[in-house]
């Protein structure tokens, strides 16, 4: 999977309708441009695809009164909802999942109720769990990795970032059941986008044609 659409799904959704420009700057605010593929023209043609998927729907919008280009703004339609906690779920609670997509899902994770957020994160640890049964049974000599030479310091590397995942993963689910956090439901969530206008300290600054669509 791609971190791209949950990002771009998850930024919308925030602002209920956002142009291009707003979901940009929001993904360059929280750091995405460095940590996922969420690059300027990724998150461009993501919006394009996705309106022409029926997932966002495009509002055409008239020419400011200062004498800027009309712009497009997007809004999250039902299939897109759906779409979006279909993502997040399935990127909460697959093991394998790559660090950015993990890191966009626990970046909407609030989206979800409470309950459901910790029992996606404990399937998550089941899943490592077992990934790391299987792995150790199989494919690690009796004798140890050690007995591989240094093929051996692969076994290790995959062993150590499944048990570091876990345990990541289970203080996230105790500093969550122990209050952490405004979940779906339980009040005015975290606001984690920039309104219009607002400077944005972690911009990239570089333009790109999509900013003015």
């Amino acid at each position: 999977m791609s971190a791209i659409r949950l990002l771009v799904l998850g930024a919308v959704r925030q602002h209920g309708r956002a142009h291009g420009y707003q979901v940009r700057n929001d993904l360059e605010y929280w750091g995405a441009h460095e940590w996922s593929n969420a690059k300027p023209g990724s998150i461009y043609h993501a919006l394009k695809q996705m309106a022409k998927q029926g997932l966002l729907h495009a509002h055409e919008i008239a020419p400011s009164t200062a004498g800027g280009p009309p712009r497009t703004e997007y809004e999250v339609t039902e299939r897109g909802t759906e779409e979006f906690f279909s993502l997040l779920r399935e990127s909460l609670t697959a093991h394998d999942q790559k660090t950015d997509v993990l890191s966009a899902a626990i970046g909407f994770i609030v989206d979800l109720p409470r309950d459901e957020a910790v029992a996606l994160l404990k399937e998550r640890v089941r899943g490592l769990e077992q990934w790391r049964a299987s792995v150790t049974e199989y494919y690690t000599p009796e004798e140890g990795p050690d007995t591989l030479g240094h093929i051996g310091e692969i076994m290790n590397m995959w062993v150590s970032s499944a048990d570091f995942g876990a345990e990541w993963t289970r203080g996230l689910i105790r500093r969550i059941e122990g209050g952490a956090y405004t979940f779906s439901g339980e009040g005015e969530p975290f606001v984690a986008v920039r309104a219009e206008g607002d400077e944005n300290p972690y911009a990239t600054g570089e333009p790109h044609e999509g900013d003015l669509d």
